[in-house]
């Protein structure tokens, strides 16, 4: 309880009041005392429940769930943290709502949300599509608490979109900060996002993008690597920029996973679908080209094959700080051998992380939950003192 309590204490130092009633679509729009707020409130959540106290600060309510792409990690972990909290999950599928018959998206927003006090969406395979359909759900459904159709507001919590991945990032950060004894460690250090080979299309981009935009945050040297027609997008490449400026870190750029990997003290191989071809998929889309789509594929997946030295063997961990660079990845991982011929990592390097890299995804729900929190409460400190002073067990055995 002393442990739980002195970490509640370190909020009283972050200004975390623009977090309230706020929703969560991109981590460069937040401030480093929110980023930091996050990270201390899923820590403290995660105490709480190793020592079986309830964090439940809603009595009943909905949190609704929309995934429009496949989701293990993010989707369980999106459910986990909405029930750490008190709120059941219902997932909405698009396919047997009236959206497929034509319902409007300011529609569809407010009728889903009457007793719903959170709404998560992934949407992920559309350049310029994902994060702007997020932003209308929650125009609307702010519009209609103004308007009092709903008892509340919503808060709209990001899944997944087509520029970040805010919540796998953050679960990435954390464990990264764990893993070095702290964000004052961070400083220099040696970051390789680089991307791998899949034998596997379409890929988003938002994971290398959520990475760069988070990660040069920290005062890391943080290197980009790709093949060359792989860029991902130039708006968040200045953003990466201006972060490592800032913070004293770096931000470069390069062709060969080789040099990315040399001396790296963190290494995150991952696949991704170039962005000019993600733009030409969303326009063949939005024409209803689904011909058009499939030759796309086809040509993509042949540019891939060109790549499948991009792979992150041992030979690659060997050329990184004294060759045991910690080695990241979103999952599922084309692994070798096991889930495919060729793909992004050998089988023995996979095989020799997977506790960590599950301890990494395990980070997930509590951010999420976090962010929850930290929307919904005005004043968390408090609430958070009020439930471990109260610390009604989770579970009774």
């Amino acid at each position: 309880m002393d442990n739980i309590n002195q970490m509640i204490e370190k909020l009283a130092t972050l200004d975390l009041k623009r977090m309230y009633e706020n929703d969560f679509f991109l981590t460069w729009e937040k401030t480093d005392d929110e980023i930091q707020g996050v990270f201390e409130v899923a820590e403290i959540l995660r105490k709480m429940r190793e020592n079986n106290i309830s964090s439940r600060i809603f009595d009943s309510g909905l949190a609704i769930s929309l995934f429009r792409d496949n989701s293990t990690r993010t989707r369980f972990s999106f459910a986990s943290a909405c029930n750490l909290l008190g709120l059941t999950v219902q997932d909405l599928d698009e396919g047997k709502s009236q959206i497929a018959h034509g319902e409007t998206v300011r529609e569809t927003a407010n009728m889903i949300s009457f007793m719903a006090d959170v709404i998560g969406i992934r949407d992920d395979m559309y350049i310029g599509k994902g994060n702007a359909y997020m932003r209308d759900v929650s125009r609307y459904v702010k519009q209609g608490y103004e308007d009092g159709v709903l008892e509340q507001r919503p808060t709209l919590v990001n899944l997944q979109c087509d520029i970040d991945h805010p919540t796998q990032v953050m679960a990435d950060m954390l464990h990264i900060i764990k893993e070095f004894g702290g964000v004052e460690n961070l400083k220099g250090k040696k970051v390789a996002m680089t991307w791998a080979y899949s034998p596997s299309y379409g890929k988003p981009l938002s994971v290398p993008q959520g990475v760069i935009g988070l990660m040069t945050r920290f005062g890391m040297d943080v290197t980009l690597a790709h093949p060359e027609g792989y860029e991902v997008m130039a708006d968040v490449e200045e953003v990466a920029k201006k972060n490592a400026e800032k913070t004293g870190g770096s931000f470069r750029k390069t062709n060969s996973m080789k040099e990315a990997f040399k001396d790296a003290d963190i290494v995150y191989p991952k696949s991704w679908a170039p962005y000019s071809a993600m733009e030409k998929r969303t326009v063949m889309y939005g024409n209803g080209d689904f011909d058009g789509i499939k030759a796309l594929e086809k040509e993509l997946l042949a540019h891939n094959a060109k790549h499948k030295d991009w792979e992150c063997t041992e030979e690659m961990m060997s050329l990184t700080k004294n060759k045991k660079a910690l080695y990241l990845h979103c999952l599922p991982a084309d692994i070798t051998g096991v889930s495919c011929e060729r793909g992004e990592v050998a089988e023995s390097v996979f095989d020799r992380y997977r506790e960590p890299l599950y301890k990494q995804a395990g980070n997930k729900p509590y951010i999420i939950a976090a962010m929850i929190f930290l929307s919904k409460v005005k004043n968390p400190q408090a609430t958070l003192k009020e439930l471990a002073a109260k610390a009604a067990p989770r579970w009774i055995g």
